[in-house]
């Protein structure tokens, strides 16, 4: 009986330990308008059968609230900003509170989970197949009342407010990037360097030996894989830990290029959740869903993707932004609190968890704009 009681005690011991084993790294996959139909859509498209996407059988997954602070239905700004701060905010705004009023007033600015990872001296990176400073990569580095103000939001990468800033930023966007800044009178390939940053125009330009990287292009048509394997290896040097955040557009306006895009960037969440050590937490979200369904079709045979706008075609689409919530799946420490039903902001909560850390207030609004 002694012994039985023993082995118990050991096996709940151990059991809570891995439940509270911290985390030293996260990595954050970001759907844009990756919501549960088009990747439904795509598990049909690419593997011909419901349910075979990686991140639809990854171990712990829930049901996220994407709604803002002032509608039933998100964009990019709001919901990636309550992701990464843990508070919601309104439409069109980038990590600041919801007294911001779009393009007219600041709001308190909202520490984000980036800049937690940098002041605590972690090495941080966005990746991004849209521009690296439109909303979603935006939410992680930068704050502002207004997502269309691309020149204002990419130079707070010159004066970051915690740490040093991001060790890496990849996305596409550069010719308005470079547009909007110079306007403001910023030589962002002057200024850069400065900053200890390499400044190139294309992801395969990256050497190995960088450690600080800037690379804008002009499309965001290049593969996943080998970024993210780039990116994950310049952030690994830290002894301390990195946080990681990679967007891939999903939107189906375009339905075959959506749903090609599904499939590749879950083959790279596939790889990276086998390749990383049981230190590292994965996540995969939606900032928010996208009008998108399938209708008919018959097993064993392809999904037809044109004529949607025939109500009689198996898919159609209405090309908008819907309030649905989306699926947050993951693996690692802290994964465990992923279930059920939650919110946008729970994410931001989970990530800080997992890392071990407690929550501070935001930060003042006479902050805002230094």
């Amino acid at each position: 009986m002694m012994r039985k009681i023993v082995v118990f005690l050991f096996v709940l011991s151990v059991s809570l330990q891995a439940a509270e084993r911290q985390a030293k790294n996260v990595i954050l996959f970001l759907g844009d308008a990756g919501g549960i139909p088009t990747l439904h859509a795509a598990s049909l498209f690419g593997h011909q059968e419901p349910q075979k996407l990686f991140i639809q059988n990854m171990p712990h997954v829930a049901l996220s609230d994407t709604t803002p602070a002032n509608a039933w239905v998100s964009d990019s700004a709001a919901g990636m900003s309550a992701i990464v701060t843990g508070q919601k905010t309104n439409n069109g705004v980038i990590s600041q509170s919801a007294t911001a009023v779009r393009g007219k007033q600041d709001g308190e600015i909202l520490q984000t989970i980036l800049e937690h990872a940098e002041e605590r001296g972690l090495s941080t990176g966005v990746v991004t197949n849209m521009s690296a400073a439109d909303a979603t990569p935006a939410a992680c580095y930068a704050h502002s009342n207004d997502r269309a103000k691309w020149g204002e939001i990419f130079v707070q990468l010159l004066k970051p407010r915690f740490g040093d800033g991001p060790e890496l930023v990849i996305g596409a966007g550069r010719k308005r990037i470079l547009t909007e800044t110079e306007e403001l009178g910023v030589n962002i390939a002057a200024e850069l360097p400065k900053k200890g940053y390499a400044f190139y125009d294309s992801p395969e330009a990256i050497r190995p030996e960088d450690e600080r990287v800037v690379a804008l292009m002009d499309s965001g048509d290049f593969a996943a894989a080998p970024v993210v394997e780039r990116a994950i290896q310049i952030l690994s040097r830290n002894p301390k830990g990195y946080f990681l955040m990679v967007e891939w557009d999903m939107h189906t306006n375009n339905i075959k290029r959506g749903l090609e895009r599904v499939v590749e960037i879950d083959d790279v969440i596939r790889e990276t959740a086998r390749r990383v050590g049981d230190d590292t937490l994965v996540i995969f979200t939606a900032d928010h869903s996208f009008d998108l369904r399938v209708r008919r079709g018959n097993k064993n045979q392809p999904l037809i993707l044109e004529g949607v706008e025939d109500a009689k075609q198996p898919i159609r689409m209405e090309n908008g932004h819907t309030g649905e919530q989306v699926l947050a799946a993951a693996q690692g420490p802290g994964a465990e609190r992923v279930r059920g039903y939650i919110r946008n902001t729970d994410i931001f909560h989970i990530m800080m968890s997992a890392y071990g850390w407690a929550d501070k207030p935001a930060v003042a609004a006479a902050a805002v704009g230094r």
